[in-house]
């Protein structure tokens, strides 16, 4: 098991990065999602609640270059489940678990984004109702385009006190190296203001934009959420 922290502070550019996993009182499913930047363009984000869960907006609309690639739903609730993931696919596995098909199928109608020569891979995930979940990355095949990868990982009855890790970026370089291995297991403590402040304060500083932290009671269903933006 690792720490996440240190994962966090050992890495100066992990990209976009989901944590999904249950409290160490076993009693609420715990997310985070947060978002890093380079570019002005990357930089310039928060993340605002909706209806369904958050979306990415600009902070200042004047410096917006290109939205394809970083304006999106990172989250959106259903019945079925809370789907948290790194670009537009959250409409995409939304739309596809409505029609009755499920997760998987929606990731096979994806791969990851065309931002050569990086090919972001796209991360996803989703907890379902008893807190179960599925984390899954969509990335090139070592770079080369012309492969997708499709890993998806099943988290069944998740242990008290314990998470997965996936983010997009194994470290920073250039062109950006994917993601490898499995998601990172990791310790989770703390109430839902603790957690989000170690993440938080574990993030790059140069580097960091946003951060999604929410606390689902597995017993009503009841939810705790928290939003950190660097653009105030």
């Amino acid at each position: 098991m690792f720490d996440l922290s240190n994962l966090l502070k050992e890495n100066s550019y992990p990209g976009r990065g989901i944590v999904l996993g249950r409290s160490a009182d076993n009693k609420k499913a715990v997310i985070a999602y947060f978002i890093m930047g380079r570019s002005v363009n990357s930089r310039n984000r928060i993340f605002v609640e909706t209806e369904d869960g958050i979306r990415t907006e600009a902070h200042d609309p004047s410096k917006m270059v290109d939205p394809s690639l970083i304006i999106y739903h990172p989250v959106r609730v259903l019945p079925e489940g809370t789907i948290v993931t790194n670009g537009d696919q959250t409409d995409t596995i939304r739309d596809t678990m409505v029609a009755g098909q499920g997760y998987l199928p929606a990731l096979m109608q994806r791969e990851f984004e065309p931002d050569g020569p990086n090919y972001t891979p796209r991360i996803s995930g989703v907890v379902f109702p008893k807190g179960d979940y599925m984390l899954s990355i969509l990335k090139s095949f070592n770079g080369d385009p012309s492969c997708c990868v499709r890993n998806v990982f099943t988290y069944d009855a998740p242990k008290a006190g314990t998470g997965h890790f996936i983010h997009t970026y194994q470290q920073d370089g250039d062109p950006l190296p994917s993601f490898a291995g499995e998601p990172r297991l990791v310790a989770i403590d703390g109430d839902i203001d603790a957690f989000t402040n170690m993440v938080w304060q574990s993030l790059n500083e140069e580097n960091k934009v946003s951060l999604f932290t929410r606390f689902i009671d597995l017993s009503d269903g009841s939810v705790e959420t928290r939003i950190v933006n660097k653009n105030k």
